[in-house]
C-alpha cells in the first residue's frame, strides 16, 4: 500500500493541526483522514468545504442524505458506515428526504443538467433554489473525500463497524 495511515505525530507538519482538530471533534482519528494527511492541502480543502457545507441552509439530516448518496454511489464503505451512524443519530425518517436523494442522484447522473421536471419536483418537496445549489456543494465536497478514501484504501474504523 502506498498510503500511510498517519498518526498526528507522523503526519506531515502542515497536516497535524487538521488531524488534531478532527480527533478532538470526533473523539478519534478516522483512518480516511489519517491516510489523506499525506496531502495537507487535500485535508485542508476538505475540512474547509465541509465547514461551508455544514453552514448551508439545507437542514442537517438533508445534508447527511446528500453525503450518503455520494458515498453510496462512489462505493466508499468507510463513508457509508460513518454517515449511517450520523443518520441514525439524527433519526432520519422524513419522507421528504427522498426528494433530496433523488435530486442528488439526478445532479450526478446528468452532471448538473437536471432538467426542469427534476428541479420542480425538488422545489415541490419544500426545498429552495438555494438548497439545490447546496446539494451541488455537498456533492463536490464529498466526492473529494469518497474518491480519496477509495484511492487510499481507507478501512471502516472500529468505532463505525456496527454501521458497516
Amino acid at each position: 500500500m502506498s498510503f500511510i495511515e498517519h498518526s498526528i505525530e507522523s503526519a506531515p507538519p502542515a497536516a497535524r493541526r487538521f488531524l488534531t482538530a478532527t480527533r478532538d471533534h470526533l473523539g478519534y482519528l478516522p483512518a480516511g483522514m489519517a491516510r489523506m494527511a499525506a496531502s495537507p492541502q487535500l485535508v485542508d480543502g476538505f475540512l474547509k468545504l465541509t465547514a461551508i457545507f455544514e453552514s448551508a441552509a439545507l437542514e442537517p439530516v438533508a445534508r447527511e442524505v446528500v453525503v450518503m448518496t455520494v458515498a453510496t454511489r462512489n462505493g466508499c464503505h468507510m463513508c457509508v458506515a460513518m454517515h449511517t451512524a450520523r443518520l441514525t443519530e439524527l433519526g432520519a425518517s422524513d419522507e421528504r428526504l427522498d426528494a433530496v436523494r433523488v435530486f442528488a442522484l439526478r445532479v450526478l447522473d446528468t452532471t448538473g443538467d437536471v432538467g426542469d421536471p427534476a428541479l420542480r419536483d425538488f422545489l415541490a418537496a419544500g426545498y429552495t433554489a438555494q438548497n439545490a445549489l447546496e446539494v451541488v456543494l455537498g456533492i463536490g465536497t464529498y466526492t473529494m473525500s469518497t474518491l480519496a478514501n477509495r484511492l487510499t484504501g481507507a478501512p471502516v474504523d472500529e468505532q463505525l463497524a456496527a454501521y458497516a
